[in-house]
C-alpha cells in the first residue's frame, strides 16, 4: 500500500516547483525602454562670430590757427559739446583790423580815381567828335579809365583778403562734436598751421567700431557665399562692452577691408552704431 502513495505525491511536488520558478522569471523582466523620437527638418541658421574691436570717432578734427597771434580768450568749456562754426578761441586782432581799415581806404581811393577817369574819358570822347583833341589824347583817357576800373577790382580783392585774415583771428569749430582739453592758455603765442593742435573735436554719433578677423576665416566665409551655402544679408552687430554687458544700440557692418596685414594675417572691418545721446 505504501508504494502507490509515493507515485502520486512526486508529480504534485514537481508541478509546484515549476510554478514557483515561472513566477520568479516574470518578476525579473525589465520594463520597456523609453524611446525619444526626433523629427529632422532643414531651416536657415544664423552664424555668429565674436570679434575683438575698438571704438573710433566718426569724425576727428584737430583745431589749428590759420594766422599768427596771441590767445586773448578761450571761448569754450573743456569736455563740452560744440557745434560747427562755434567760436573756440579769440586771438588779438588789432593788426588785422588795421590791415582791413587800410584795404578799405585803398578801395575808396581807387573808386574815386575811377570816377575821375570816367568823367575824363567822357569829355575826351565829346571833344574828339569835334576834333578838339587828338585821337591819341582820347585813347589815353579811355585807357586811364579802364586801368582805374582794374584798380578798383584789385582793391576790392585786397579788402576781401584782409577780412578773411581778420576772421581767422577768431578760431571756430570745424565740426559738431565733443571737444577735449585745450593745449594752450590765455596769452600763449600760436602760429599759422602749427604742428600741435589747440584742441581736438570728436564726433561720436554715429560711432565706428574697428574689428579684426583672421584671413583664413574671411576666406572660408567668402567661399561659402560663392558656393551658395550661405546667404549674404544685412549683417546685424551686437556690441558687447568691456565688462560683457550688451550695448543698448545695435550696429551694422559698414565695410570690410580688401587688404590683409602681412604681419598678423588679419583683415579689418568696421561697423557703425548710434549712441544714446548726442556726443
Amino acid at each position: 500500500m505504501r508504494k502507490p502513495s509515493r507515485l502520486i505525491l512526486l508529480p504534485l511536488a514537481l508541478s509546484i516547483a515549476l510554478a514557483a520558478c515561472g513566477s520568479d522569471e516574470a518578476a525579473q523582466q525589465p520594463p520597456p525602454a523609453a524611446v525619444t523620437v526626433m523629427t529632422l527638418e532643414s531651416r536657415p541658421v544664423t552664424l555668429t562670430r565674436e570679434l575683438p574691436g575698438r571704438t573710433t570717432p566718426y569724425l576727428i578734427a584737430e583745431v589749428r590757427p590759420q594766422v599768427n597771434g596771441i590767445v586773448e580768450r578761450q571761448l569754450f568749456r573743456e569736455g563740452s559739446r560744440v557745434e560747427a562754426g562755434q567760436p573756440l578761441y579769440q586771438l588779438e586782432d588789432a593788426s588785422y583790423e588795421a590791415s582791413t581799415s587800410s584795404a578799405k581806404a585803398a578801395l575808396a581811393r581807387a573808386e574815386a580815381t575811377l570816377e575821375s577817369t570816367r568823367l575824363a574819358a567822357r569829355r575826351a570822347n565829346a571833344l574828339a567828335e569835334i576834333d578838339a583833341i587828338s585821337q591819341q589824347d582820347k585813347e589815353n583817357a579811355v585807357a586811364a579809365h579802364r586801368q582805374a576800373e582794374a584798380d578798383v577790382g584789385v582793391a576790392r580783392a585786397a579788402l576781401a583778403a584782409a577780412n578773411v585774415t581778420l576772421g581767422y583771428a577768431r578760431i571756430t569749430s570745424p565740426i559738431d562734436g565733443r571737444i577735449g582739453k585745450s593745449t594752450v592758455t590765455r596769452g600763449a603765442l600760436v602760429t599759422a598751421n602749427q604742428a600741435q593742435p589747440l584742441a581736438t573735436v570728436q564726433q561720436l554719433d554715429p560711432i565706428y567700431i574697428d574689428l579684426t578677423q583672421s584671413a583664413s576665416e574671411l576666406l572660408e566665409l567668402r567661399r561659402a557665399l560663392a558656393a551658395g551655402t550661405l546667404e549674404s544679408t544685412e549683417v546685424p552687430v551686437t556690441i558687447l562692452l568691456e565688462d560683457g554687458t550688451e550695448f543698448a544700440h545695435k550696429g551694422t557692418l559698414a565695410f570690410s577691408e580688401v587688404s590683409v596685414d602681412p604681419d598678423t594675417a588679419v583683415s579689418g572691418c568696421a561697423c557703425s552704431s548710434t549712441t544714446p545721446t548726442k556726443c
